[in-house]
């Protein structure tokens, strides 16, 4: 993860810990739009599809979409 990352982590650490699975999203999407790495992005981001799949929320269709432009759909 690029600079902030650490705090990032601890903040997902934190929300997996209460099982807060809507701001594990936005976490899960933040590590990917600062991602150096492709496959790094991509592992945030199918995380970030798993929960708004779960959860049914719209966010599912920009993360499928950006999931599906790097062939990991």
């Amino acid at each position: 993860m690029a600079k902030g990352g650490y705090h990032l982590n601890t903040d997902i650490l934190a929300a997996h810990a209460r099982q807060d699975h809507a701001l594990l999203i936005d976490f899960y999407t933040q590590a990917a739009d600062v991602a150096e790495d492709q496959d790094v992005e991509c592992f945030f981001l199918t995380y970030a599809h798993i929960f708004s799949l779960e959860l049914g929320y719209p966010c599912q269709i920009p993360l499928q979409a950006r999931l599906r432009a790097y062939g990991r759909e």
